[in-house]
This record gives structure tokens, C-alpha cells and sequence, in this order.
């Protein structure tokens, strides 16, 4: 039996409202994938976007 039978089975054990939390919990994973993707891309248009944010021209914003 592999792991998604084994979480079937377990919730279908649970009462309804434990199923709903269980279903939140879910959600909430999956969002925070999804934010976790958000952060690797922010981070990697601010790697490659650097030389262009941090010239002498700019300076006047470092501070804003």
C-alpha cells in the first residue's frame, strides 16, 4: 500500500469537521509551495537585475 492509500485511509476514518481541517492543512501546503517558487523567482530577477539597481545614478533611491 503506498502513502496516498495509507492518507485515504486515515481520513476516511476521521469525522467530517477533522476532514475539513485536514483539507485546509492541505491548502496550506500548497500554498506555501507555491510562495516558496514566488521567493526563488524574486530572488533570482534580484540576482540578475543587480548590476542594474546598484549603479551611481541610483544612489539617490538606496535611501527612500
Amino acid at each position: 500500500m503506498g502513502l496516498s492509500e495509507i492518507v485515504q485511509e486515515q481520513i476516511r476514518a476521521l469525522p467530517e469537521g477533522q476532514v475539513r481541517e485536514v483539507l485546509d492543512f492541505i491548502g496550506y501546503l500548497r500554498s506555501r509551495q507555491a510562495q516558496a517558487q514566488w521567493d526563488d523567482l524574486m530572488l533570482a530577477q534580484e540576482q540578475s537585475l543587480a548590476k542594474v539597481w546598484d549603479d551611481a545614478e541610483d544612489e539617490v533611491w538606496n535611501h527612500v
